[in-house]
């Protein structure tokens, strides 16, 4: 089957970061990037640095002594870390945040623990789903953020977005009037991946409406580089989600009644390699349309239960 052409990844840019070598993007925005390179976090996690002085850390990253101390050595003389932020709590963004809070004695403010915030349909379908990829269950925030919270970083105002999708209890930060740290809920250089019961496509697709009603912002994601026109970035994700379902809904109107059979019907364009995280983001889909009544299990919603179209 042919996938609908659709741009799932910004054009390469020259953003090449150095792992631990702080770089400022604008004014008031210093990243430190964590050596973690990896097909799911590209060049690895990216830690941010929002003003001078009393300086805001956005996702500290993986639990690495090396990141540790370049987000210290990052610090002017003087400088000091005053808060911890977390977009999510998977083990490329959170696990730092407790060593560098007892580093620093910054407290750690974020929506939550790794499976806090997943919708109703998440948790009653709960483990039979598999999913689990990454969680960093040993995370808790000293304050829990809800949306809109707003709080001050660098001397302008930071307000929590609860974004779930990717994550239930996934945030993203906007800054001022024109900047939105918007963690993996959309990044540049791929798609993120929604693996229930962790993630949630329903929820994933209107947390892309909540921040594209926020207006044209520059996004510093999560991994890979900044994105110029966020609000262009967030209506090209949701065309290519809509793409990848009506190619999921062609496959299953064809005769396709199992996940591995859709999978490789449908993802004709990415590695092998790979091919087990886009198996995750198909039953996502396959959920979705089940909860809009265009699908239907034979059974219990699950990655190895059988369906047929509605």
């Amino acid at each position: 089957m042919t996938r609908p052409a659709v741009t799932d990844r910004e054009p390469e840019t020259d953003f090449s970061p150095r792992p631990g070598q702080p770089l400022s993007l604008t004014e008031g925005v210093r990243l430190v990037l964590a050596p973690n390179p990896s097909p799911m976090t590209e060049r690895g996690t990216n830690t941010y640095l929002l003003g001078d002085g009393a300086v805001s850390v956005i996702d500290p990253g993986p639990a690495d002594p090396a990141h540790l101390a370049a987000i210290l050595a990052a610090l002017a003389p003087g400088e000091r870390v005053a808060q911890i932020l977390v977009t999510h709590a998977h083990k490329d963004h959170s696990p730092l945040a407790a060593p560098l809070a007892e580093a620093t004695g910054a407290p750690i403010l974020a929506f939550g623990g790794a499976r806090d915030g997943r919708s109703a349909r998440m948790a009653a379908l709960g483990e039979t789903l598999g999913g689990g990829e990454g969680l960093d269950l040993s995370f808790a925030p000293d304050r829990r953020l809800a949306d809109d919270d707003t709080l001050e970083a660098g001397g302008r105002r930071l307000v929590a977005i609860h974004t779930p999708g990717h994550l239930g209890g996934h945030l993203c930060f906007q800054w001022g009037d024109d900047a939105l740290f918007s963690g993996d809920h959309v990044m540049g250089w791929a798609p993120s991946l929604v693996s229930p019961p962790d993630g949630d496509l329903t929820e994933f697709m209107r947390s892309l409406d909540r921040v594209e009603a926020l207006g044209a912002l520059r996004y510093f994601p999560g991994h890979g580089a900044p994105v110029a026109d966020g609000l262009a970035r967030t209506r090209a994700l949701r065309a290519h989600r809509l793409s990848r379902e009506a190619a999921i809904r062609a496959a299953v109107t064809q005769g396709a009644q199992t996940l591995g059979e859709v999978t490789e019907q449908v993802y004709t364009d990415v590695p092998a390699a790979l091919l087990p995280a886009a198996a995750r983001n198909v039953l996502a889909h396959l959920i979705d349309l089940h909860a809009r009544n265009l699908l239907i299990f034979q059974g219990p919603a699950g990655p190895d239960t059988p369906f047929r179209p509605a």
